[in-house]
């Protein structure tokens, strides 16, 4: 199928700009109601409540960035707050409610032409052991009996049940999220 070019009028014309590279660990991280992960169709983790987290490495992560996604997805605040009613109130930590970790290196994607390219994701010879260390950062961090994940590097068939929808994307070194000063050189 062939798609047509849209074609906005004068004012509305808007000019493509290179996309500045992403040098972050990512997460996309959704509010459910139930999660799953299967491997070869057996069921390897599965919560309720909670958070399904998909987690992307990048080639230049360090273990600050994954400081900062644990605690930014331990700490926000998705869930009503039952008692008082308001919403946004609570984390999952607050709620007693679980979380499922996944890798997933095609967080790191890009198209080029048609296909899909992950060269800036981590290497996996790398990325096995770093994944490792953050899983068992969250572990530490709440309890390590609620923190699931799934099987790194394997085929998984995630499924989850989405609460809202609710889902939120977090970039470990947006300008906004670092103190770090980066400098380009030219």
């Amino acid at each position: 199928m062939y798609c047509l070019p849209l074609a906005l009028p004068a004012p509305l014309q808007i000019q493509a700009s290179k996309p500045k590279p992403i040098r972050a660990m990512r997460a996309v991280v959704q509010r459910v109601a139930s999660a799953s992960v299967e491997v070869e169709g057996r069921t390897v983790s599965e919560i309720g409540p909670g958070l399904l987290v998909l987690v992307g490495l990048h080639e230049s992560d360090s273990n600050s960035d994954a400081d900062y996604i644990c605690r930014k997805v331990l700490n926000m605040r998705l869930f009503p707050n039952e008692s008082s009613g308001r919403g946004w109130d609570q984390n999952v930590m607050q709620r007693n409610y679980e979380v499922l970790l996944v890798s997933q290196f095609t967080l790191y994607g890009v198209l080029k032409g048609n296909k899909p390219d992950f060269h800036v994701a981590m290497p996996p010879q790398n990325a096995k052991p770093f994944y490792a260390s953050l899983v068992d950062s969250f572990r530490k961090s709440y309890k390590p009996d609620v923190v699931k994940d799934g099987v790194f590097g394997a085929m998984m068939k995630v499924n989850l049940v989405n609460d809202g929808p609710v889902t939120m994307q977090i970039d470990s070194q947006s300008p906004k999220n670092s103190n770090d000063v980066i400098e380009e050189q030219s």
